[in-house]
């Protein structure tokens, strides 16, 4: 049944988005999906658009639709900020912003919605003025709260997998099921072979940000999205292990990290890896929970997950290649 809302997702074939767009549709509501890709669509009640919607032209059209909500993945820099988050706020009843788990410093555990965030809490000088993800984040949340509307919900997802995307660490999936599927061994940093981290499944991750959006609960509000399960690196590496047979080859991080980037200044790999995976990421989730009527035991556990995107993973689809890594393993014979 139609409930008559129309619903703008922006970035619409990501990782959640891709189990968004349909939940919303069958939710009743009429969904407007806007990507990159090409997507032709099957669902009834559900449009594709292919677009760039950070052209601003672009996205002062798609504003003029009217949407009731908005469900924003897309990624905004610092400068960018200003101009399309007010924009979205003033031309919809409900915007919902992504933000990260990343924005938590290591500061509190479990990781809860009021946990410090490293904009305001780390001791890196370099990092609080840096245009590092776990920053500019930040930075959006605080250019939401100063705003007068207060018609938004902003979103902390924590990682999360799906189809074609598979994180061990740092490393996403051409270097993990792309390399296991190709028969190669994987290089991971021994520091964090012991520290908990925590991952989602996308679909249940849908079916949060799905349960926030018109929630009157939401409204003005900050939920960590995600399972409150956690589980070591080493452990997660097991699972692939038995999942499709991915060996791991535990290293001094300063060797994993000349092998992500052999340049000494670039500090995005170095950051992600020191300022969230070396860190103790378990969460509480219960905010999120009771605002949406679900429960932790009807999420999907992380075996069980990763087990269903894998096998849903195309075994001749062609990744690229990390010859860094590859010489790597071979000076290593």
């Amino acid at each position: 049944m139609s409930t008559g809302k129309k619903v703008l997702v922006l970035g619409a074939t990501g990782a959640m988005g891709q189990y968004l767009v349909p939940l919303l549709a069958e939710m009743g509501y009429q969904v407007d999906g806007v990507s990159f890709d090409e997507k032709k669509s099957e669902i009834p009640g559900v449009t594709y658009i292919k677009a760039n919607a950070k052209d601003k032209e672009v996205y002062r059209d798609f504003l003029k639709q009217g949407y009731d909500g908005i469900v924003d993945f897309m990624i905004y820099g610092t400068g960018e900020l200003p101009w399309f988050v007010p924009n979205a706020l003033d031309h919809t009843d409900h915007y919902i912003y992504l933000s990260s788990y990343r924005v938590y410093d290591n500061k509190e555990h479990p990781i809860r919605e009021t946990s410090p965030r490293l904009i305001d809490a780390s001791d890196n000088v370099m990092l609080r003025n840096s245009e590092d993800y776990s920053i500019y984040k930040a930075r959006g949340e605080n250019i939401i709260r100063s705003l007068p509307r207060k018609n938004w919900t902003m979103i902390r997802p924590a990682i999360t997998y799906s189809l074609m995307r598979y994180q061990l660490v740092t490393l996403e999936a051409p270097n993990t099921v792309g390399r296991a599927f190709a028969g190669k061994a994987v290089v991971l940093p021994e520091q964090a072979r012991n520290v908990q981290a925590t991952m989602s499944w996308a679909g249940d991750v849908a079916r949060m940000i799905a349960g926030l959006l018109f929630n009157e609960k939401a409204l003005c509000e900050t939920f960590t999205v995600s399972t409150s399960e956690h589980r070591t690196w080493g452990e997660i590496a097991d699972y692939y292990k038995d999942l499709c047979n991915l060996k791991a080859v535990w290293v001094d991080k300063e060797e994993y990290l000349r092998i992500l980037t052999p340049d000494p200044y670039e500090t995005y790999a170095r950051w992600q890896l020191e300022y969230d995976r070396l860190f103790d990421r378990i969460v509480d989730n219960s905010k999120v929970l009771a605002a949406t009527g679900m429960t932790q035991e009807s999420l999907i556990s992380l075996y069980e997950g990763l087990k269903r995107e894998i096998a849903r993973c195309p075994r001749t689809h062609e990744w690229p290649v990390n010859t860094r890594m590859d010489d790597y393993l071979k000076s290593m014979c």
